[in-house]
């Protein structure tokens, strides 16, 4: 099972530019290159910031790019979404019956865990008692199932100061211990960061998808609200996203940009030799 991941794609951030402004540019390029790529998705999670503002305009815009895909789609809220908005412009999303854009299913063998982290009015994370505790019974309810966590905020500290939480903040003591004691949850994958980030998280592998929008610039000199020093924040680095690779046992992640680029080797019969070297040694 494939299941490609988009995240923080914008839509709205400048909704006057003609004839189409630059994060659907990049959103439409992502789908294309997601599109014709050899490896074909079970499923495409956009897990979060679909939206720059939350407005029903921009949620419209990105559904009517998202409608016609082959594979099923599930839409995440992040902090520049609104549930409201998402809802309307997506009304088969998952959710739970707390009012939390939060669901879970399992596919292939794999158990799919899609958390809520907004908080409307604050640019972090969130993860309240209720939602601690529907994870919690979610992941006590499937202990011998293994488990995938698809969130926006990344509950870790990434060094980027500007984007980062503090280390103690509520939501993630929240979220460590709906963790606590669950060693079938394999990976966590966010957004939020808009580049791409390895780390770990109660002994989870914890992954960041850069983002489909304009990239966060890789800056880990302290900053100061005090002191504008003209350092880039963001930067035209080319758009990703990932595929979560999930072959029965082990789940694997692999990121690409979309930009142009040449082949440089293709697999005909000068290369067959290499390719049956390569495969024998296996054996």
């Amino acid at each position: 099972m494939i299941i490609a991941q988009m995240t923080d794609i914008h839509i709205g951030f400048d909704r006057e530019a003609r004839p189409e402004e630059l994060n659907r540019q990049r959103f439409r390029a992502v789908l294309n290159r997601l599109l014709k790529q050899p490896n074909v998705p079970d499923m495409l999670i956009c897990s979060g910031d679909i939206t720059d503002r939350g407005d029903a305009e921009s949620f419209a815009r990105t559904a009517e790019l998202l409608v016609d895909l082959p594979f099923p789609v599930h839409v995440m809220v992040g902090n520049h979404d609104s549930r409201d908005g998402l809802l309307t412009a997506f009304p088969h999303t998952l959710r739970g019956d707390d009012g939390f854009l939060h669901a879970a299913f399992e596919r292939d063998g794999l158990l799919v865990v899609l958390l809520d982290t907004l908080e409307p009015g604050r640019h972090g994370g969130a993860f309240c008692d209720k939602r601690r505790d529907w994870l919690r019974g979610v992941l006590e309810a499937n202990r011998g199932t293994p488990t995938v966590i698809f969130m926006h905020h990344p509950p870790v500290v990434s060094g980027i100061q500007w984007m980062d939480p503090r280390a103690d903040e509520a939501w993630i003591t929240n979220l460590a211990s709906a963790l606590e004691g669950m060693g079938q949850v394999q990976a966590i994958h966010c957004g939020h960061l808009h580049r791409q980030l390895a780390a770990s998280f109660c002994g989870i592998p914890v992954s960041v998808t850069p983002s489909v929008a304009p990239l966060v610039s890789l800056d880990l000199r302290p900053i100061s609200p005090d002191v504008p020093d003209s350092r880039a924040l963001i930067t035209t680095e080319p758009p990703s996203y990932a595929l979560h690779h999930w072959d029965g046992a082990r789940l694997v992640t692999h990121y690409e940009t979309v930009s142009d680029w040449q082949v440089l080797a293709y697999y005909g019969p000068h290369l067959q030799p290499m390719i049956r070297e390569m495969e024998r040694e296996k054996t």
